[in-house]
């Protein structure tokens, strides 16, 4: 079976994830896919197959005679979507023969564009895989899941010398707690990879330094006839904490290695307000001093309102990969050569965002971020193509090969 095969079935399966849940998985339809990934995996030959309490699923492949005492090699992916746009009832889009021109993407009114989406014209006869408009496809990150299990179905089927290896995927990676639960020590990786980037040259061993931000505010309300020197409207007050921090450190306006403060969510009245910001910077000491930044508004607000008007809470998500990675490099030159062996140019940059891999190298297990070959996730825009998908796999195989030279 080909990856897009896999991606088309995967996709099917309802599995986003709830950002305000308190357990894990954080919707219980994820089990959906766990199961199934399970039986799939038994059925090819993978190992110890086992899906946890949580959902997380584990797989094994052991090392071919002679090549036991090489490196474990640990691959990962999420099977959850994003919570924030559709990923129920989708229905993927098979274009045979692509004219790199716009897509009408179903009846949703939405275009799949060259000119916003410039990768487009580089798929000119490759056969795209796209959503009708009104859900995302899952590519993110269904399709390294795909990719993943064709490789190792390859290896399988056609005998290929090989180290262990060690799978698991996992849930509620898009809300930020994939790796929360991950057994490092059940994985028995000695370095792994997650499958979950953009671009199919990717290879990404930096990410942000993140943390989220929230501001309660409390205000005073009276009648507006006697509210002179009285009244204390918190969402005037809300607008006055966001117009302190810099224009220009947004999403929209910042690149590479520029950090940012994303203002995510916002309500209020006179009486009560919330905001609600990530932070994000790849250099510690700014992303410290972003932190900071918000601490001493918290300080000025109140000394300008009242003690309490304003209550921040910050709390830290994970951290800048390259800071665990940077003494095990040889997992990133192992990739790159993998790439390389693929016949594409490694494109090595930071990931503006996260992954599992940023919270396991934290923890001790180094695992840098490859791509997938997906386009635009998180939206109704999201593309794929099946023929690089199949790269993807060869890449996979190429890390197999390089482990054991």
């Amino acid at each position: 079976m080909r990856a897009y095969e896999r991606l088309i079935n995967y996709v099917k399966v309802h599995t986003a994830s709830a950002e305000e849940a308190e357990c894990t998985p954080s919707t219980k339809r994820q089990f959906d896919l766990s199961n199934m990934l399970a039986e799939e995996m038994k059925a090819m030959g993978i190992e110890n197959v086992s899906v946890t309490e949580n959902a997380y699923v584990y797989g094994y492949l052991s090392a071919t005679v002679g090549m036991e005492d090489k490196p474990c090699l640990g691959l990962i992916a999420h099977l959850d979507t994003v919570p924030d746009f559709s990923g129920e009832n989708v229905q993927p889009r098979l274009i045979e023969n692509y004219d790199g021109g716009e897509v009408i993407l179903g009846e949703s009114g939405r275009t799949l564009s060259p000119d916003k989406f410039p990768e487009l014209t580089e798929m000119k006869g490759k056969t795209l895989i796209v959503t009708d408009g009104t859900t995302v496809l899952g590519a993110d990150d269904k399709a390294g899941i795909a990719e993943i299990l064709t490789a190792c179905e390859e290896i399988i089927n056609k005998n290929l010398p090989h180290g262990r290896i060690a799978l698991c995927f996992t849930p509620d990676e898009e809300i930020g707690h994939g790796a929360d639960l991950l057994d490092i020590e059940k994985l028995g990786a000695d370095f792994a990879y997650t499958m979950d980037g953009g671009e199919l040259n990717e290879l990404a061993y930096e990410t942000f330094n993140a943390s989220g931000a929230e501001f309660e505010i409390k205000g005073f309300n009276v009648h507006p006839g006697s509210a002179k020197n009285v009244m204390i409207n918190a969402s005037l007050v809300a607008m006055e904490i966001n117009s302190m921090l810099p224009s220009g450190d947004v999403p929209s306006m910042t690149e590479n290695y520029e950090g940012f403060y994303h203002l995510t969510d916002m309500q209020g009245n006179v009486e009560k307000a919330v905001l609600k910001y990530i932070v994000r910077d790849h250099n510690k000491e700014s992303f410290k001093a972003r932190e900071n930044c918000l601490r001493h508004i918290e300080k000025v607000i109140n000394e300008k309102y009242g003690e309490g008007t304003a209550v921040l809470s910050i709390k830290e998500q994970y951290s800048n990969m390259a800071e665990f990675i940077k003494d095990r490099m040889e997992v990133v030159e192992i990739a790159k050569s993998a790439v390389e062996k693929a016949g594409i140019t490694p494109l090595i940059q930071p990931i503006r965002g996260g992954t599992d891999g940023a919270n396991l190298s934290s923890k001790g297990l180094p695992c840098p971020n490859l791509g997938t070959g997906g386009y635009s996730f998180h939206g109704p825009y999201e593309h794929i193509c099946v023929e690089d998908m199949d790269v993807a796999v060869n890449i996979i195989l190429n890390i197999v090969e390089e482990i054991i030279k």
